[in-house]
């Protein structure tokens, strides 16, 4: 299994992904699904996957806030004891995009255990966000906001999709910097195998 893993991470090829963007004008190009010809996409059973990174394994996760729609919050450390995939998106992120009918996949497959939570990085948080939710058919999937781009600063990151895996105890495992098809045998292998399952 160990070197399944180490070959999926040696060899795992760069998918797309978008730069951070910042300020508003830069965000509307593309601020919901069918805007300026970008369409929800599914991957297809691609197995194309970003660059997936072990550097900050081990790394305990920021206890930083996110709010739905609504105003209600919750903290990272909410889910504490339970394995945790925090997927950074954004409604202008056409790889964000694409890959978010395999996360709904993914988060129906795993069920209680592992919590996946697909946090929004757009600048206008839920004046984009209930649209592009209200556009599509997530069933599995919450609207979270996080219109400071806390998280992404807090994790270093400068592009997106970006998703990383922590372990009950709140620890890094990996990070997938890139889009990828989360439901797909690639994803299942390197989530199982991070997480010591079968």
């Amino acid at each position: 299994m160990r070197l399944l893993i180490a070959l999926l991470l040696g060899s795992a090829p760069l998918f797309a992904a978008c730069d951070r963007q910042s300020g508003d004008a830069s965000q509307e190009a593309v601020s919901a699904p069918g805007a300026n010809g970008a369409q929800m996409e599914s991957y297809g059973g691609s197995e194309e996957m970003g660059r997936v990174s072990v550097e900050y394994r081990g790394t305990p996760a920021p206890d930083l806030a996110f709010s739905d729609p609504d105003g209600e919050t919750i903290r990272l450390s909410d889910f504490e004891g339970q394995p945790l995939l925090i997927n950074l998106w954004a409604t202008w992120c056409p790889p964000c995009i694409r890959e978010m009918p395999t996360l709904d996949a993914l988060a129906e497959r795993e069920g209680g255990a592992l919590k996946v939570l697909t946090v929004s990085q757009d600048l206008q948080g839920a004046e984009v966000v209930e649209p592009f939710f209200a556009e599509n058919s997530f069933d599995n999937l919450e609207q979270w906001l996080d219109e400071e781009n806390a998280m992404m600063m807090a994790l270093e990151a400068d592009t997106l999709p970006i998703t990383v895996l922590y372990d009950g105890e709140g620890r890094e495992l990996f990070r997938v910097i890139g889009g990828m098809d989360w439901a797909g045998e690639r994803a299942e292998t390197l989530i199982s195998g991070a997480l010591g399952q079968e």
